[in-house]
């Protein structure tokens, strides 16, 4: 018998629509988006973190690391520095009472507050009777309000 060789049928390429595949614009306005939703929600987040960074800077120079060298201080000069010397006696002797002076009882110059601004010292205190009054304006640089971080424990803030 005769075998009749059938040739395949040659195949024809389907042909692919014309338009590539990629991204539509709308889809890139939407993932811009997205992406910049994120970026807000985490900035606002440090910044939170930072301010509350700077309020617990502050709070620590007024309330613990300042008095350590105020109180060596006083012991070697009979009392803490006067209002008029400030903080500026613990670096250098004042010049009245040089002789007694067995500092320097800082480092350097004393740190201005987070917020640039020097902290803020009273001796005699007006709310700390047999002590000095320590505190930072706070964020707004405003004397008496609700942002100032003290050394005392009432709500009340520093009177001018």
């Amino acid at each position: 018998m005769l075998s009749k060789v059938i040739a395949p049928m040659p195949t024809v390429p389907r042909q692919r629509p014309s338009y590539r595949r990629a991204f539509t614009l709308l889809e890139i306005i939407i993932a811009i988006a997205i992406v910049g939703l994120l970026a807000g929600i985490a900035i606002s987040s440090v910044t939170g973190v930072f301010d509350n960074a700077q309020k617990d800077i502050a709070q620590n120079f007024v309330g613990a690391a300042v008095k350590l060298p105020l109180t060596s201080y006083r012991l070697h000069m009979g009392d803490y520095p006067s209002t008029s010397e400030g903080l500026a006696a613990l670096a250098a002797a004042p010049q009245n009472r040089a002789d007694r002076w067995r500092g320097p009882y800082v480092e350097g110059k004393i740190p201005d507050d987070p917020w640039g601004r020097p902290y803020q010292y009273r001796y005699p205190g007006q709310h700390n009777k047999d002590r000095y009054d320590m505190w930072s304006k706070g964020k707004d640089g405003q004397d008496g309000t609700a942002d100032d971080i003290c050394n005392w424990t009432s709500a009340e803030p520093a009177a001018k």
